[in-house]
């Protein structure tokens, strides 16, 4: 494994990169010119990247998913990675597009396409070993938060948080405690060592906040009082804030972990969400085996495990509608018998378990309870004259998100499922070349957020996928 580079050698390196490497676009038609800032503008440049997008492009016989694919994959790469040093360590800060901070979540899902192409790039792991320290650093500034500023001692800039009733400390952007947001941070680590083999992330720094993790899960399930998070904000919208002092609905203490917010960054109404606690137990088991594996430390692993095995339990006790061979996974429960059904687009969603890693592509439970959810039994499961999907509440009823659609295309093996998904998916990006946040089931021109990198590299990782399992459907 190559030494870690200088900042000189990842400056000059992406600058040689910028002056070397173009996008393939002589299959594309002139109506259909790339939507990618030009090659001296992109943040980020990727060998491997570029080598993967005239690869899959080339087996690609449909011209606007081809079109589609090769302007969405890198938007990651071209528009949000800003690259730094710190403490002689590369720093890679990801933003989510139109609003420029760090999520998470998004982070890490915006980047997770590439992993398979890091072993053979030594730029790329420089990235995602900056993103990697990143996610340690802003953790162990607060574990609560769900989004930080670059600037580690800077105010937040967001105008809806700046009055957040809450502890808001220096680099946080927003405090909305979301049990995903670590997930996806571990997942994100996990797939970078089954990919590379590479132990340099994993330090004493990335030690400590993966101790933080495990901590603060477990001061979330609460068996000792209220714990330390509390969130209120002065908002138009109920989803924008906690009831009861800012702790959230009761709840009977079972095991599960209180996630406060959904993905989506909208309030729980019940504060067990049974999708981020599936991905908990799997996120866990991840972070249990990297622990032994790249630091040997076996206390982290079995603290790991062991709390692991403690929700999988409560949520085989308390997670499901129904019984036996009828029964479903529920979207969120309260530990005292009252569920909720529905789904939402934002990931972890119940439709996204299999394509998480949560749980087996043909596990009997999830394929039901999938099932239910793309159907009128989930209040935000909606049919227009564009197509059908899944939406939230975020953006209000009637808004379908291609995130939806590709989690479906993506966890099916049924060739017509897929079709119809990517059909969807061609018809509704308003034009533009991207995905969005969400677009009207009747009406595409009518879509939320121009720039939203995750679900542009993730509807690039669903065509990689589709190249690798279902090379037909793209002809």
């Amino acid at each position: 494994m190559a030494s870690t580079p200088t900042r000189r050698t990842i400056l000059s390196g992406l600058a040689a990169l910028a002056g070397t490497v173009s996008v393939p676009t002589a299959a594309i038609p002139a109506a259909r010119a790339s939507k990618r800032p030009p090659v001296g503008q992109r943040g980020f440049v990727s060998h491997a990247v570029e080598a993967e997008i005239a690869r899959v492009s080339a087996r690609i016989g449909d011209a606007e998913l081809r079109w589609l694919f090769a302007n969405c994959y890198p938007n990651t790469l071209d528009t949000t990675v800003k690259m730094g040093m710190h403490d002689g360590h590369a720093d890679a800060f990801v933003i989510t597009g139109d609003i420029p901070c760090l999520w998470l979540r998004d982070s890490a899902a915006q980047v997770h396409g590439y992993l398979p192409l890091a072993r053979g790039d030594a730029l790329l792991r420089t990235l995602f070993r900056g993103l990697i320290g990143r996610h340690a650093r802003c953790i162990l500034i607060d574990p609560y938060a769900n989004a930080f500023t670059r600037d580690a001692e800077a105010a937040t800039p967001l105008s809806w948080a700046k009055a957040d009733m809450t502890t808001m400390k220096p680099g946080v952007a927003e405090r909305k405690w979301e049990v995903d947001s670590l997930c996806h941070v571990v997942r994100l680590a996990y797939g970078y060592w089954r990919a590379t083999g590479d132990r340099m992330p994993f330090d004493a720094q990335w030690g400590e906040a993966a101790r933080t993790i495990v901590a603060t899960f477990r001061a979330q399930q609460r068996k000792d009082g209220s714990g330390p998070y509390r969130f209120q904000r002065a908002a138009e919208s109920a989803t924008d804030t906690l009831i009861l002092d800012g702790h959230g609905a009761p709840t009977r203490k079972v095991g599960l972990i209180h996630s406060m917010f959904r993905p989506s960054d909208d309030a729980c109404v019940y504060p067990f969400l049974v999708p981020a606690n599936l991905f908990a137990v799997a996120a866990l088991r991840w972070l249990a085996a990297l622990a032994h594996e790249t630091r040997g430390d076996a206390a982290l692993a079995t603290d790991a495990s062991g709390l692991a095995d403690e929700v999988a339990t409560a949520l085989r006790a308390h997670g499901r509608i129904g019984e036996g061979a009828d029964a479903v996974w529920a979207y969120e429960v309260d530990g005292y018998g009252n569920t909720l059904f529905m789904d939402d687009a934002n990931a972890p969603s119940l439709s996204s378990l299999a394509v998480l890693g949560c749980v087996p592509r043909n596990d009997a439970l999830f394929r039901r309870t999938e099932a239910r959810c793309w159907s009128a039994a989930n209040p935000y499961f909606f049919r227009g004259k564009a197509g059908e999907g899944i939406g939230g509440p975020h953006v209000g009823l009637g808004m379908i998100w291609p995130m939806s659609l590709i989690v479906r295309a993506m966890g099916s093996d049924d060739d017509a499922t897929i079709r119809r998904c990517l059909d969807v998916l061609k018809a509704t990006h308003a034009g533009t070349g991207f995905m969005h946040e969400a677009f009207g089931a009747d009406d595409p021109s009518a879509y939320t957020r121009p720039w939203f990198a995750w679900a542009n590299s993730f509807f690039g990782e669903l065509i990689v996928d589709l190249v690798r399992r279902k090379p037909g459907l793209l002809l």
